[in-house]
Order: structure tokens, then C-alpha cells, then sequence
């Protein structure tokens, strides 16, 4: 587009600069510029250089022209940003409260494009009669180097310039001299980065599988739908096992057919290599993958590949959801219930919601895929918004594991203080002993020291929020039990206020302390561990995993990364080894991610020919996530939550705001936090807010940084973006930094 204005937002993440600001387009760069590019630009009184987007083209001039400032160049190797992309980025902007240009660097997860690998080939100019006398003439002469060269030549007239400096060993300066002789040339061709495992070329290919009629029927119905040139929301639920892959593929395949392509997002990068091999198995080259595992130099060039067109598949976690694809047809969201897909860094975006919005935007369709649908996309479900279909059954026949759910106060009753039961140890024996293999889960993340009584099961709770208390330790070791979203507080117990037992304390446990334990029972066993400590190195996801499923060990310990969605048909048994660490964080999602998690780690087992069986251990049997999670009910699961939800107004029934103000001094800090609240009141009191707060967050304090949040409820999601808004003007006018205040809609994680 020619014009002689642009709009440019400026590289700068502050309230005061979020609006573009108009610049002269110099007559060098008249016809050069497009939307969305980035340019150098003079900025402020200094004008100092700075980097911004450009936004719009225009004739229109919008103040005195006299005073505009020019563009000062056109960023080298810069990313631009298409106009969907601008679209998408505003969207964020408007619905999470967060800067344009935060929105944009979301939405263009490579900033910069890197130099491609460039590959050098020595070829020989000479025929082959030549080569091979000029062979014997450097032999005759002693010009090894040269000699061998020639050799290899007489079997491979281009050489890898690589081979030719490191196995044959022969210097550059030898290669420009046999150059300067008019003997060989030097060939120069950029390549892309391989971000493929090395042996992924190597597999064997991939062979049909015939769906079954329930997979066929919804592969039919989303691809008759959008052949008619209808776009929808389909929510696939279908057990672990049930092969929802597989109806992935499917769809994938049917949309390349129709010149379309796809994003598929998976939770945990230890997915990435399982999901890539089939993948890799079914469509070869299309198929790339983008996380942030790869380098710089890696993501510049999936991205490059993707906005050329060069691959029809994108697969990664939350960030693969940018793909610049042109002829986007389809978004698959697996495991659309994981927590990971919400960012935690601002803008707080949910993968979910703005990949509705980019299927909006691009005329395409949105795929959810869940054994444990989240209560949000199943409430959308029940309102007519989304389209559901269900796979009840598993694949090839296989049964749903036996589940055992042990009781832990009945463990203590009898003696047995160990980490695990009766029950767990002796199954673990019996599959030492039949060759098969055990995974041993402990659902750790999200941990926040809960108080329990090992004796009855009672947990200390909040009075007013239906939240397990956290329990604090102060320097002089004084505890203390807090509520992290009113401020409730309580000093800690000694003895059960149920039962009055001694053994009321915080669960502690680890998997190096459960690793170590096993070694000492069973000294035969081959253990592997996988958590946060032993995959922080480049390819240890797939080492760990590729280990166990080759049955280099008997047993696998870990966190949530090794319950979603992996598949090893010797795993038979599967421990859960305390439900409770997840059951009780101190958050109202505690019930549905305990669902989630305990219905996930039991699908690991059986999932072949043989029979899986499952130990949940817990010390409150009776609730309702772990007696549904152990019946593999989902539906009756649902409605006893959202009953809850809906009586203490949770999401998705009604809808939260988070307010977290930071502050390096404490008291100013506090006072922010208080006015705020007290506004947000004011202002919209006729609205029937719920205001919850302010308070001390979860941490208190990190970086020497105070942290005070407060919580919005209510049931409109537009009368808490309202309150946002006027939030943001306030803010803005009392000139407080705006990285100051935080706000994060229907958050997943305490603060």
C-alpha cells in the first residue's frame, strides 16, 4: 500500500505509549513500507532510535505535518507482523488487559530472522579420466591431501564441504588452490535447520488404520461441515486409549486435501517427540515442529518455512498457535484441559480462547480433544456453544484398568507409615516379577503445603472461600494458616480439631525421596525419574521416555509430564501415590484438576493387550473427584462440580479477575491495592460485584517486589473487562508504573 503516513506503535510496554503515533515516510522508503513491518523510528525528545511496528498506511494526516517526525529505516532481518496478526494481537490487547505492543510480541514468537545454514558442496569440474590422473600426479608428488581428494571422486563427483575439511582431512587452503586450478568449485546453498530427532528419517512408514464407525462418524462431520462453509467449536471427549489421534490425523489429512493447513498444540513439550513420530510416520516433510527448546536460529526458520508455505503441519505447545500460515484450515487443541495452555506472563492469555478467536479470524475450525474435558469447555458444551462427540471405548479392544483406591488412615491404623500401601508394594513386586512395568505418579504441581489430619482425612479449610488453607512458616518457626484469595488467617494447629489426633501436619514428599525408597525395596529394579531436576538438558524428554519404552527400565517415577498422553504397552500398573497434594492447593480448581490428573494417570495402564490395574492412594476416599476419577465418570463428576462452582460463583459459571499489584516498597504497595479495590467498588457497586480482598499474595514478596491481589467476581465476562479498563485510566492518571499492576481473567493458578 502507498501512502505518505505511518501509524507506528513503538517498542516500549508502558500505558503512556500504547497508541501509534504518526511518522513521515521518507521518499527512500515510499512504496517499501507494508503493515505490519519493523522499522527504526525517532522517538521522544532525544529522539532516540527505537524499534516499532507499523500499524497503518495512510494520506491522512492526523497532526500538523509540519512537526512529524520521518521513519528512520526499515529493521534488517526484522519479522513483520501480517494484518491477521494485528487483528489477533489487538484482540489479546483488548481482552487481557495488557500493552499492543505485548500483545504483538506474543503473537510473533520469532522477532527476529536469522541467517540461514548455508551448505557447501566441493564438486569436481574435471571428467572423471582427468580427476583420475590428476590422482596418480599428486600421489607421484606426495600431495596427499589432493590425492585423497581425487580418490573419493572417483565414486562421488560432489562432496559435503564438511567430509571433505573432517574425514579426508584436507585443509581450505588445499581446496582454493585446487579452485584457482579450475579443478573444483566451491558450491554455497542455504538450507534450513533440521529441527527433526536424527533419526526420524529412519522410521518406518506410516500404515492406514481403519477408523472405526465412531471415529469415522466424526471425521465425516467436521469435514462435512466445512465443505458446506461451516466453522465450529468441536469438543472430542473420548476415553484415554479411545484413539483420538488417530481422528486428528484423519482431519489433518482431509484439510490438506482441501489446500488447508493445520496447528496442532500439545500441553508439554514431553509430548513433542511421540506426537512428532506419528506424525513424521504419516506425512514426512510437512510436518515441522516449533517450541522453545529449539534455538533462535531454529524457530527463525520454522517460521520462515511456515509463511512461505514450505510445511502444511505445525506442532508444539502454546506458542505453535502463531504459525504465520496462510491457508490456515484447522487448530487441534489436545489435552485441551491442561493448565499450560494459560500463559503466566502477561498478557495472560488461555490458548483455548485465542484459538477461537484466530479460527475466527481465518475461517477455520477448532478441534478440542480431551479425556477430561475442562469444566469451562464442557459448560460451553451445555449452553449449545460447542458441538460434542464422544469415543467411549478403547481401541483394539482393550479393557479400562481395575482401579484400587486405598485408604491411607487405614494404612496408619495398621502400622504402615510407608509411602506406599500394602496393596501398591505388593503389585509392584508381582510386576518385577512378570516382566512388566509400573508408573509411579505424584501429582505435585500446584503444591502449597495443605494441612491434613493423617488419622481422620480432615483438612483445614477457609471459612468463607471452600479452600484448603495454606500453612506458613515464619523464622521463628511459628505457623501460621492462610487463605490466599481473602486473607483469612489462623494460627496452626497441633492437634485435629475433628479428631484431636497428633498427626495433623503438611504432606511432604519428592520424587528423588520415592526414587531412592524403591531402590532400597526392591534392589533389583531399574528406576528412571523424570521431573523438573533430570529433563533440564536439550533432548532429555526423549531420552527418559525413549529409554522406558524400549523396556530399558522396570519402573518410571515423575511429576504430571509422564500422565499425558504417553502410550507404552508394558505398563500395567499404574500408582497414584497421593492424591490428596493435589486435592487440597488452596484453589477452587483443586477438585477438577484432581479429577483430571487421577483419571489421566490411571489411563497410562493397559492401554495394550494386557489387563492395567491402578492404586489411587489417599486419605479422603470419599470425595467426590477421587470416587468419580476411580469410576472413570465424567459426567456425574461434572455436575457435583459445577454445582459447587455455581454456588460460590466460580468460573465458568460466573467469571474472576485477578487484581496483583507490585510494589518495591511495602506499605505504598499495600495502599495501591486498597484503592484499587475500593474504586472498583465504588464505580461498579450497582453491578452486584464480588469483591474478594486485597490481601498478601500467595508470595509475598519476590525480587525485594511486594505482591497484593484482590480478586473481581461476577457473572458478565464484559462487566469485568469494564472494570479493567476503568482500572487502566486510573492508573494511567496517577502515573504508576504500569507494569505495576497485573490482571489476569479466570485465572488458573493462585497468586
Amino acid at each position: 500500500m502507498t501512502g505518505r503516513f505511518a501509524n507506528i506503535i513503538v517498542d516500549i510496554s508502558h500505558e503512556k505509549v500504547d497508541r501509534p503515533f504518526q511518522y513521515r515516510i521518507p521518499e527512500a522508503l515510499m512504496g517499501k513500507l507494508a503493515v505490519g513491518m519493523a522499522v527504526i523510528i525517532p522517538f521522544g525528545l532525544g529522539n532516540k532510535r527505537m524499534k516499532g511496528y507499523v500499524m497503518e498506511i495512510t494520506d491522512r494526516v492526523e497532526y500538523d505535518e509540519k512537526k512529524l517526525k520521518y521513519v528512520d529505516s526499515i529493521v534488517k532481518d526484522g519479522v513483520s507482523a501480517r494484518g491477521d496478526t494485528l487483528r489477533l494481537a489487538w484482540w489479546i490487547r483488548e481482552n487481557y488487559g495488557s500493552t499492543m505492543i505485548a500483545a504483538l510480541k506474543t503473537v510473533l514468537p520469532v522477532k527476529k530472522k536469522l541467517k540461514q545454514v548455508v551448505k557447501k558442496t566441493v564438486v569436481c569440474k574435471v571428467d572423471m579420466c582427468t580427476a583420475t590422473a590428476k590422482a596418480e600426479e599428486f600421489e607421484k608428488k606426495h600431495k596427499n591431501e589432493k590425492a585423497r581428494l581425487r580418490q573419493e571422486w572417483a565414486t562421488q563427483p560432489a562432496l559435503p564441504y564438511t567430509l571433505v575439511t573432517g574425514k579426508l582431512n584436507v585443509t581450505s587452503q588445499t581446496i582454493q588452490a585446487l579452485v584457482k586450478a579450475g579443478l573444483v568449485e566451491v558450491q554455497a546453498e542455504g538450507t534450513y535447520r533440521n529441527v527433526l530427532p536424527e533419526k526420524m528419517a529412519e522410521l518406518e512408514g506410516w500404515k492406514k488404520k481403519q477408523l472405526s464407525e465412531s471415529q469415522s462418524a466424526i471425521v465425516n462431520s467436521i469435514v462435512e461441515d466445512f465443505r458446506a462453509g461451516v466453522r465450529n467449536t468441536y469438543l472430542i471427549h473420548g476415553v484415554t486409549g479411545s484413539g483420538k489421534t488417530e481422528v486428528y490425523m484423519e482431519l489433518i489429512e482431509q484439510m490438506i486435501g482441501m489446500g488447508r493447513q493445520a496447528i496442532m498444540l500439545i500441553p508439554e513439550i514431553a509430548l513433542t517427540y511421540q506426537t512428532l513420530v506419528r506424525f513424521y510416520r504419516r506425512f514426512g516433510e510437512k510436518v515441522s515442529v516449533m517450541n522453545s527448546r529449539l534455538s533462535a536460529g531454529e524457530r527463525s526458520d520454522q517460521y520462515e518455512r511456515a509463511a512461505r508455505g514450505d510445511i502444511d503441519i505445525m506442532i508444539g505447545p502454546r506458542s505453535a498457535l502463531f504459525t504465520p500460515f496462510e491457508r490456515l484450515g484447522l487448530v487441534i487443541i489436545d489435552e485441551e484441559h491442561e493448565n499450560s495452555y494459560k500463559s503466566e506472563s502477561m498478557p495472560k492469555y488461555h490458548a483455548r480462547e485465542v484459538a477461537g478467536e484466530l479460527c475466527r479470524i481465518k475461517n477455520a475450525s477448532l478441534v478440542l480433544g480431551s479425556a477430561t474435558p475442562s469444566i469451562e469447555s464442557y459448560y460451553r458444551v451445555k449452553k449449545g456453544e460447542i458441538s460434542l462427540f464422544t469415543l467411549k471405548e478403547r481401541l483394539a479392544g482393550g479393557q479400562l484398568p481395575k482401579v484400587y483406591v486405598e485408604d491411607l488412615r487405614n494404612e496408619l491404623k495398621s502400622g504402615n507409615r510407608s509411602i506406599f500401601s500394602r496393596r501398591l508394594y505388593s503389585l509392584i513386586a508381582d510386576r518385577l516379577q512378570k516382566g512388566e512395568q509400573t508408573i509411579l505418579f505424584l501429582n505435585r504441581r500446584g503444591y502449597a503445603g495443605f494441612v491434613s489430619c493423617r488419622a481422620c482425612g480432615h483438612v483445614m479449610k477457609c471459612p468463607h472461600c471452600d479452600v484448603s488453607l495454606s500453612e506458613h512458616t515464619d523464622r521463628f518457626r511459628n505457623s501460621k494458616l492462610v487463605c490466599h484469595y481473602c486473607g483469612y488467617m489462623t494460627l496452626g494447629v497441633t492437634n485435629c480439631p475433628q479428631c484431636g489426633s497428633k498427626y495433623i501436619l503438611g504432606f511432604r514428599a519428592g520424587t528423588q525421596q520415592i526414587e531412592e525408597l524403591l531402590h532400597k525395596e526392591f534392589p533389583t529394579a531399574r528406576v528412571l525419574r523424570m521431573d523438573a531436576d533430570t529433563t533440564r538438558t536439550k533432548n532429555s524428554y526423549e531420552r527418559i521416555l525413549s529409554q522406558f519404552a524400549n523396556e530399558g527400565a522396570d519402573i518410571l517415577v515423575g511429576t504430571q509430564m509422564i500422565v499425558k498422553g504417553h502410550d507404552f504397552a508394558k505398563v500395567t500398573l499404574v500408582g497414584i501415590l497421593a492424591a490428596d497434594m493435589s486435592l487440597h492447593t488452596g484453589d477452587y480448581r483443586a477438585g477438577e484438576r484432581t479429577f483430571q490428573l487421577l483419571t489421566q494417570a490411571a489411563g497410562r495402564a493397559g492401554r495394550s493387550t494386557l489387563p492395567g490395574e491402578v492404586v489411587i492412594q489417599t486419605y479422603q476416599p470419599e470425595h467426590y473427584a477421587v470416587v468419580h476419577a476411580a469410576n472413570q465418570d465424567y459426567e456425574h463428576f461434572y455436575a457435583d462440580e459445577i454445582a459447587y462452582r455455581d454456588l460460590m460463583m466460580y468460573p465458568p459459571v460466573a467469571h474472576m479477575m485477578a487484581v496483583l499489584v507490585l510494589s518495591d516498597n511495602e506499605k505504598a504497595g499495600a495502599e495501591q491495592a486498597r484503592m484499587l479495590a475500593e474504586q472498583a467498588k465504588q464505580q461498579f457497586g450497582d453491578q452486584r460485584l464480588v469483591l474478594i480482598g486485597p490481601t498478601e499474595a500467595c508470595i509475598g514478596k519476590i525480587n525485594d517486589i511486594y505482591r497484593y491481589i484482590f480478586y473481581i467476581k461476577h457473572r458478565e465476562y464484559q462487566v469485568l473487562t469494564a472494570v479493567k479498563d476503568a482500572l487502566e485510566q486510573t492508573i494511567h492518571a496517577m502515573k504508576w508504573n504500569a507494569d505495576s499492576v497485573q490482571f489476569d481473567f479466570d485465572p488458573m493458578n493462585n497468586y
